[in-house]
């Protein structure tokens, strides 16, 4: 099995801006560049955060709901890790951290593909944890839960950024693996 720390990444990127004063600029669809800046990371007890089949029996869809009334920032990258492996999902495309705003009550998307359950590289794991923000301990969810019922096959798994919609999830999951 083939993971990179996605969260240590994100939390040694998080530190180096924390240091420097620097952010990244929001994404597109997230709130006017500069103005994510200004708002502080949402409490995970404000967001709701799901994870559904994604279409295909290899594919996730996560989003999170910012149940707050004010506008905050979660990491435009979710983490995804697998039960009992180290790492995270690979961001594609590739990506750095960086805030993702969420107005009170904005919903975000983001589809996740694992391995095909028919291949034989790889771990297969019972579950799968989302995280708004690599701050947040984040949800568990079984496998059944994402569609995948004889458990969650691991091998290079990927995630999109978020997105203002599953269609746009689902779209950016089809461009980035093309």
């Amino acid at each position: 099995m083939r993971l990179r720390s996605a969260l240590a990444h994100a939390l040694s990127v998080t530190a180096v801006l924390a240091l420097t004063g620097a952010v990244a600029p929001a994404t597109a669809g997230a709130a006017p560049a500069g103005s994510a800046s200004r708002l502080g990371t949402c409490r995970e007890q404000a967001l709701e955060v799901h994870a559904e089949p994604g279409g295909q029996r290899n594919v996730a869809r996560v989003s999170v709901t910012n149940n707050g009334a004010r506008d905050c920032v979660v990491d435009r990258i979710p983490t995804v890790t697998f039960r009992g492996l180290d790492g995270s999902a690979e961001a594609v495309p590739p990506a750095g951290s960086g805030p993702y705003a969420l107005a009170g009550g904005e919903r975000a998307y983001a589809a996740v593909r694992t391995a095909d359950p028919a291949a034989v590289e790889g771990h297969v794991v019972g579950s799968l944890s989302v995280a708004a923000d690599p701050s947040h301990p984040g949800v568990t969810f079984p496998g059944a839960t994402v569609g995948m019922p004889a458990g969650v096959h691991v091998w290079e798994p990927v995630t999109t950024l978020w997105q203002a919609s599953r269609a746009a999830a689902d779209s950016a999951l089809a461009d980035a693996l093309g």
